[in-house]
């Protein structure tokens, strides 16, 4: 799928696939040093973190193990509700493991933060996040973010891996989302 195949319902692309693909592999290079000789599990959250995954995944060069987690503030609109529910749970102990959370996006803060806490609290060595976006303009709490892709701004955004209504994940790049559309 591509701009051609969407008529009206982008306003503006944020960030093409030519950007995402180059910040991946800027992104691997530093996790790949960071934590070399290290027993590394990066953990998606599903579903948004589906696309970064794979492709980060692909893009580094050293040995990682893989888990998953569904965490969800969001209906089918488009703001947080603030209210955290796990919909899948890791497979993973964490005990002693280094953790690296990937994220399609950072927006309030809220269910990362959260997130963040729960992993730590099941006595990983250390765990640490990685996202394809950030909206500095939305955070509300405090989180320190040791692998950002891009920062965008504070509006709707679709595309690589990012829905609405479950459409529009499969865009190779990031866009802003006609209002009509949601309306």
């Amino acid at each position: 799928m591509d701009q051609n195949d969407l008529g009206s319902d982008i306003e503006k692309i944020l960030v093409t696939e030519e950007q995402i693909n180059t910040r991946l592999r800027e992104m691997a290079a530093e996790i790949d040093r960071d934590y070399e000789g290290k027993d590394l599990l990066i953990v998606g959250v599903l579903k948004g973190a589906v696309m970064v995954m794979a492709d980060l995944a692909r893009a580094l060069h050293s040995h990682v193990t893989m888990d998953w987690m569904a965490v969800s503030s969001y209906g089918s609109g488009t703001k947080s509700s603030g209210v955290v529910r796990i919909l899948k749970d890791l497979d993973t102990d964490l005990s002693g493991r280094h953790v690296l959370i990937v994220e399609d996006i950072i927006d309030s803060g809220l269910t990362l933060s959260w997130l963040l806490s729960n992993l730590k609290s099941r006595g990983a060595a250390s765990v640490e996040i990685c996202t394809m976006l950030r909206k500095p303009e939305a955070i509300k709490v405090d989180i320190d973010v040791r692998y950002t892709g891009f920062d965008v701004p504070n509006e709707f955004v679709i595309g690589y891996g990012l829905d609405y209504a479950e459409k529009y994940r499969n865009l190779p790049f990031v866009a802003t989302l006609a209002p009509h559309v949601y309306s």
